[in-house]
């Protein structure tokens, strides 16, 4: 594949690894738990109304895909989370009829799913798609996206705690009080909040037509469990390839269903559909949103390599390295079946 990036000696590209007929899919999830991906539903094909449900079991370090657990949640378009080490709780999507709110989960232990249920006093959403899911603790999670039912969503985008109870298999949603605006594919990452307020904020980018990322959620310094640091080479990479590029205050205008990984105080994002064009609307860019200084600043990097084209994909950190699973090329219709990982040229 083509080299991607400024000039100046400094690029990037996504290295094929592995490919498999089973990871050919699109507006899937991709989680990692024990060392394995967890490829959960999507869409097998353009023009597909009814999404699959199997589950595909990706093993980076050997290189292979496998087929899991049956009679796994039909789903596109939802998000997933890993939850007490052991199981994978998928929240909401379409189902091919329908937006759902409800929680299915995997025990990864069992090998088995598991239909949760909404323990009492919880207010779910009316139903959810593309939408985030995003991790805050062991067994809470932050929700965020418009709700809608079969035909209709909402005009404005809406929060929500989930909290998990594995134990009893039940789920608890409780509306959070601000709303944001009204966003469809977007992406969300919890960052490390710089300026005059430390600890943590969960930020929402693109899913709109606005380039400014929107607040969905601010925790204290200490409120958050510090992870330890997942991919020190990969982040001094990333730095690297920043200190070749020219900062700007504005990210991507009009961007969804593009990926994002939080690489420590870097988020990730590559690809997308842009609502800013009527013509060739895949797009096959990366750009890093770098937190280290306030304001925080976009880099982007783009790429001539038609190929890398991808939308409804995913990105998953793994022993140091972004892995790339899934998602429609250059048609908007044809699934990818590789695994990339991303290279960087410094």
């Amino acid at each position: 594949m083509a080299l991607a990036g400024p000039p100046g000696g400094a690029g990037w590209t996504w290295r094929p690894v592995a490919r498999d007929a089973l990871l050919a899919r699109a507006f899937h999830s991709c989680t990692e738990l024990r060392g394995r991906f967890y490829v959960v539903g999507g869409l097998p094909g353009g023009g597909a109304s009814e999404p699959s449900g199997d589950t595909v079991l990706f093993d980076p370090a050997a290189g292979q895909a496998v087929r899991g657990a049956g009679d796994g949640p039909r789903r596109s378009h939802h998000d997933a989370a890993p939850v007490g080490g052991r199981w994978l709780c998928v929240v909401g999507g379409w189902d091919g009829s329908r937006r759902l709110a409800t929680v299915a989960a995997l025990d990864a232990e069992r090998g088995a799913w598991e239909a949760w249920s909404a323990a009492p006093g919880s207010r779910p959403p009316a139903g959810l798609s593309s939408h985030t899911c995003t991790r805050v603790s062991d067994r809470e999670l932050r929700v965020a996206g418009r709700e809608g039912g079969t035909r209709t969503q909402r005009r404005c985008g809406s929060i929500f705690t989930l909290r998990l109870d594995p134990g009893a298999r039940t789920y608890c949603y409780k509306e959070e009080g601000c709303r944001t605006a009204s966003r469809s594919g977007h992406c969300a990452a919890l960052l490390p909040a710089p300026g005059p307020r430390p600890g943590h904020q969960l930020l929402l980018f693109g899913g709109c037509s606005s380039p400014e990322p929107e607040v969905a959620g601010h925790w204290s310094l200490g409120k958050i469990k510090e992870e330890p640091p997942a991919a020190l080479h990969l982040t001094e990479q990333l730095a690297r390839l920043v200190s070749k590029g020219q900062g700007a205050r504005q990210g991507p205008r009009g961007l969804r269903h593009h990926s994002c990984s939080v690489v420590g105080p870097f988020a990730v994002l590559f690809g997308g559909e842009t609502l800013t064009r009527a013509r060739d609307t895949i797009c096959n860019d990366l750009y890093i949103y770098d937190t280290r200084k306030s304001p925080p600043l976009w880099f982007h990097f783009p790429c001539a390599d038609r190929g890398l084209k991808r939308v409804g994909h995913r990105t998953c950190l793994w022993n140091d390295q972004l892995y790339l699973v899934g998602g429609f090329g250059e048609d908007g219709r044809t699934p990818s079946p590789q695994v990339c990982i991303l290279d960087l040229f410094i």
